[in-house]
């Protein structure tokens, strides 16, 4: 068991079952989110500590941790993430929601065999059919002896597989092993400033250690409100993909306190979470593509309004970098390169205050030092009409 899981079960056992439910406003839950998601102030923990405080970040697309560690943490540096990945102790593995995630080797084994059946949902919904009378074992088996003689990507281990079975589809065939194989990303994928292809081998093999046994599902559960609440349970099944978590929340009901946001839905939250003034003023703060605080919850006003969303979740799955302004998402950023010069553009989504832009251009050239360290020159702009 990793020291915070440790520290949380003690936390829990000392606390007396109690009960208190009043209404939370949008606000209060959202500096309750901002206060856990360490937003609020930059905190001084380790990359490691904080990967495991957050249960993993979304990490599909290689580089957005090291900006949410960033903004996150004080004086992080890209080393700090890839020494970790390098010494195997964090890796990139397919969790929650059965998407890639950044965690840590103990995690990795701990959530892995837990997060099973929201996997094998995925590949069920899209694959079944094309493997229909194949044991899937046979498959597993197969998959998982060539990708321990050496990491392959799924399209040699789809090629590798169908000269076995040629009358089955070479993707199926390889997410099928993905399904039933816990397949880790080793480097340099995923390294700051290198490029690779995603290369898998088996988590057992890359790690040298089993899987865990008959992992909790309360323990998923207390982590995610550390991390994202006060939340209901579909905001926990939003985050996970897991599903049943209402039986959860009700047998650890006695050692939880409970509220209401202001639409009646029912919050659970642990009795020592910090849940700060609604009236606490946040920092500006850039969050990367894909951050896990935008996609943890059934509800997402407690971050981004409704009418914002369509500007940040794109058509093709991409979810944009955005800005924090007063605790919620206000903007969008990217960075463009051209002859060694580096711009970040901000594109608000409504006017604000000439305090909350030079904050916005304070940060913004804090993240381009960090972002563009190579770039000869850098500038902050906000987009048109902004």
């Amino acid at each position: 068991m990793s020291s915070h899981s440790y520290a949380l079960g003690q936390a829990l056992d000392s606390m007396p079952s109690r009960k208190r439910e009043c209404v939370l406003t949008t606000r209060a839950v959202n500096r309750a989110l901002i206060a856990r998601q360490r937003l609020l102030r930059r905190d001084t923990s380790s990359a490691l500590d904080a990967i495991e405080h957050l249960v993993g970040m979304q990490s599909q697309a290689p580089n957005p941790p090291y900006i949410g560690l960033w903004t996150r943490l004080e004086q992080f540096r890209h080393d700090d993430l890839s020494t970790l990945m390098l010494d195997r102790k964090a890796v990139r593995i397919a969790l929650m929601r059965s998407t890639i995630h950044l965690v840590s080797a103990d995690d990795c084994r701990r959530l892995r065999p837990l997060l099973q059946p929201v996997i094998e949902r995925d590949f069920n919904s899209a694959y079944t059919k094309l493997l229909a009378g194949l044991d899937p074992s046979e498959v597993t088996t197969a998959g998982r002896e060539l990708v321990e003689e050496r990491p392959r990507t799924f399209s040699e281990l789809g090629a590798s597989l169908q000269a076995r079975w040629p009358d089955r589809d070479r993707q199926a065939l390889s997410q099928a092993v993905r399904t039933f194989v816990p397949l880790v990303q080793v480097p340099p994928r995923g390294l700051w400033g290198q490029s690779g292809q995603s290369l898998h081998t088996s988590a057992e093999a890359w790690l040298g250690q089993s899987l865990a046994q008959s992992p909790d599902p309360g323990e998923l559960f207390l982590r995610y409100l550390a991390a994202f609440g006060p939340a209901s349970v579909r905001d926990a099944q939003a985050w996970s993909g897991y599903t049943g978590l209402q039986a959860v929340a009700d047998r650890l009901r006695p050692e939880l306190v409970t509220f209401r946001d202001e639409q009646g839905r029912e919050l659970f939250d642990l009795p020592e979470a910090p849940r700060p003034d609604p009236a606490t003023p946040v920092p500006v703060r850039f969050l990367p593509e894909f951050d896990n605080i935008l996609l943890s919850h059934a509800d997402r006003t407690r971050i981004i309004s409704a009418e914002h969303r369509a500007r940040v979740f794109t058509n093709n799955g991409i979810i944009r970098g955005t800005v924090l302004i007063d605790g919620f998402v206000g903007a969008t950023w990217k960075i463009s390169r051209a002859s060694g010069a580096a711009t970040l553009t901000v594109d608000l989504f409504a006017d604000t205050s000439e305090s909350n832009r030079e904050a916005i251009v304070d940060e913004g050239e804090r993240l381009l030092r960090f972002a563009a360290e190579e770039a000869t020159s850098t500038s902050v702009q906000f987009a048109p009409d902004a």
